[in-house]
């Protein structure tokens, strides 16, 4: 797969298949991507792994505390600007919208809403996540490093056939996620993945985010026509 092949097909998928993936791809996955680059070669970025029970345990922990906060506890960061200015606010909004409407799940159905967004914390039926950690220590160019790392995961993933969804909700449950991880003071936690088979026939599955016009975000100066 050509890395433009992988850019153009990679999407969130939210809706996977009870289908393990094997450890041999999960570490290619996560080898390859170690390649990315980041300022002074820090390398920024840890990594832990799950599936099985140490997966289950987690999850099953997390949608416990659901009961008291279900729309998601404070998170470790804050994980958008307040307020959120435009024309991003309209983008966040119309992404939400697409993803409710190809449920079905009208804008006043809150609950439905509320049910549908909690599945962020059982990973979509995925069986196996990946869980970005960074040192407290480092600054946003460190953050900006370990997204390239990010997406290093996401298109290795779509080399081996595998879908994902990075999620950044997980640091809503910050605490949970760290006791499950034994993490030492000095972490935190970034972000989880989804990793698995998706379920393309899911109606989750079948919308695609818009996205910006390439003369929307960018500028050429100098160059002869």
């Amino acid at each position: 797969m050509k890395v433009s092949e992988a850019l153009a097909s990679r999407f969130s998928c939210r809706a996977y298949l009870d289908k393990p993936v094997p450890l041999d791809i999960v570490r290619k996955v996560i080898e390859q991507s170690l390649r990315a680059p980041s300022g002074g070669n820090l390398q920024p970025w840890k990594v832990q792994v799950l599936t099985g029970e140490p997966l289950k345990a987690m999850v099953a922990d997390v949608q416990a505390a659901l009961a008291d906060h279900p729309t998601g506890d404070r998170p470790a960061y804050q994980i958008y600007p307040e307020p959120l200015k435009e024309p991003y606010h309209s983008r966040r909004f119309q992404c939400g919208a697409d993803l409710y409407n190809a449920l079905g799940i009208t804008r006043d159905n809150r609950p439905g809403r509320i049910q549908q967004f909690q599945k962020n914390f059982a990973f979509f039926g995925a069986p196996v996540a990946v869980m970005l950690l960074v040192d407290k220590t480092m600054g946003a160019p460190q953050w900006a490093d370990l997204g390239a790392f990010m997406q290093s995961v996401l298109l290795s993933a779509c080399e081996h056939g595998l879908h994902t969804c990075p999620q950044e909700a997980w640091a809503m449950f910050e605490p949970i996620v760290r006791r499950h991880l034994a993490l030492p003071d000095e972490l935190m936690v970034f972000c989880g993945i989804a990793l698995g088979y998706g379920d393309l026939d899911h109606p989750i599955n079948q919308w695609r985010t818009t996205r910006a016009t390439l003369e929307e975000v960018a500028e050429f100066k100098g160059f002869e026509r």
